[in-house]
């Protein structure tokens, strides 16, 4: 071979190379994904339909114990996917499971759902998109862990602030040292989040003939059925989430992380409880506080369900305050005030009605945070294309130590006394009763997960 055919072949070879990096993706695309979704109710559409905006997957399987609440879905769905097909219907998700044909499984069940499907769809070899929090309880949300990195998985969950468009630039801002050194940062929610005019006079009731109660329980404790148990209810109740913390701390406190980069708290304390509403049939609390301790660094949450707010422009956000100035970010915009008096910057949430004009008109989407989804779901792709070489931004190792830091949270504040984390050996330092409630006990039959038998 002559040098010159020589160079041009090497050339050639040298950059088809390059390319290959980039071939997953187109072939990704000429592949159709198969998507199956359980837990069909508000947030589980509006987050699948955002999906559907931005690639072309055949939603192929649906699951809920709710049968009222599947059908709709299921011609919801067959109206938006691109083949008009209507997905298959499952009332329990280990039957959609056992087909084994899904690329990617989303799961957007009440909290106490997410442990058993996320695990289970793993082991059917698909990636998982899930819904905050990770699970309900410690011990869960490790074992989801052990199973994405056992099966070699792509789990990304929907804390979406890490995604969210108008904080990539406030992040810049924190990451670049423009507020000089942090003294502490502020995380809060005041929405009254208690549903406490429903629950007050909400009697016992049987559960709706469409619903499997039994089911929709599944390894919570069996509570008589009210009207606000669902949908959309229960996150009133204990028995199946973590209150306003695993619900809204989980969101601002891993936002924080993600912008200044944290990993596990070195301690956690919190104190509050039922102090205002005791008329509700709510077991969650309406008052608490909790300390994040990051190494000296203290990130405090506060949610009080009554009264006024401190900042009505900040109702649920972070603030930072640095030597140099504060940062306030939440989800519909942040804003940058220079502690010298110098110019302020800020940003609103994107809507993008010019792209998706389906946006204004959907029923209960959170216009403000449909973008933010839109690139949650694109990052998760082109993680699930780029498998061992990229892990999405919201990995379930990162939503593990966010959730799990907020479960920790309200294990400190049952227990009245501050908990020293060790993540290497995944306890609480010298306290055999915080370690005893680091996993929750399941009704049979069902059987709580373990991270050595995932």
């Amino acid at each position: 071979m002559h040098r010159r055919q020589f160079l041009r072949t090497t050339s050639r070879a040298l950059a088809l190379a390059a390319a290959a990096r980039y071939l997953p993706t187109t072939f990704a695309a000429e592949k159709v994904r198969r998507v199956g979704l359980i837990g069909c109710g508000w947030y589980g559409k509006g987050a699948l339909f955002r999906l559907l905006q931005i690639e072309p997957v055949e939603v192929v399987s649906l699951c809920d114990p709710d049968q009222q609440m599947l059908a709709e879905a299921a011609q919801m769905v067959a109206e938006r996917q691109k083949s008009r097909k209507t997905p298959r219907t499952y009332r329990d998700y280990r039957e959609m499971l056992r087909e084994k044909d899904l690329d990617i499984v989303q799961v957007s069940t009440p909290d106490h759902w997410h442990a058993l499907p996320v695990i289970e769809a793993i082991r059917a070899g698909a990636d998982v998109y899930c819904e905050k929090p990770t699970g309900v309880d410690v011990i869960e949300s490790q074992a989801m862990l052990a199973a994405a990195r056992k099966y070699h998985r792509v789990v990304q969950v929907n804390t979406q602030r890490r995604s969210t468009p108008h904080l990539q630039p406030a992040r810049e801002i924190l990451q670049s040292g423009q507020l000089g050194k942090l003294r502490s940062v502020d995380i809060c929610c005041y929405w009254h989040m208690r549903n406490r005019d429903t629950l007050q006079t909400a009697p016992d009731i049987p559960p709706p003939a469409h619903l499997d109660y039994e089911l929709w329980t599944g390894p919570a404790p069996l509570r008589p059925f009210t009207k606000i148990h669902h949908p959309r209810g229960w996150r009133a109740f204990m028995e199946y989430g973590n209150g306003i913390v695993g619900d809204m701390c989980v969101h601002m406190l891993d936002m924080v992380r993600w912008m200044l980069d944290l990993g596990w708290p070195k301690t956690i304390t919190s104190w509050g409880g039922i102090l205002h509403d005791r008329a509700s049939r709510a077991n969650i609390t309406d008052t608490q506080t909790a300390v994040f301790d990051f190494d000296g660094l203290p990130v405090t949450w506060n949610h009080r369900t009554w009264g006024p707010m401190p900042d009505p422009d900040y109702p649920w956000a972070a603030i930072f305050h640095g030597e140099k100035g504060t940062l306030k970010a939440s989800v519909f915009k942040y804003e940058f005030i220079p502690a010298d008096g110098g110019p302020r910057r800020s940003a609103e949430a994107v809507l993008e009605y010019d792209k998706y004009p389906e946006d204004r008109t959907e029923k209960d989407l959170e216009r403000h945070v449909a973008s933010a989804m839109r690139a949650h779901w694109r990052n998760f792709l082109e993680a699930c294309d780029r498998r061992g070489e990229l892990r999405p931004v919201a990995d379930i190792e990162q939503a593990h130590i966010s959730s799990a830091s907020c479960f920790l949270a309200n294990i400190a504040m049952d227990l009245g006394r501050t908990l020293t984390w060790d993540p290497a050996t995944h306890t609480c330092v010298n306290d055999p009763e915080a370690n005893r409630r680091l996993r929750r006990p399941y009704r049979a039959p069902w059987v709580h997960p373990e991270p050595d038998q995932v």
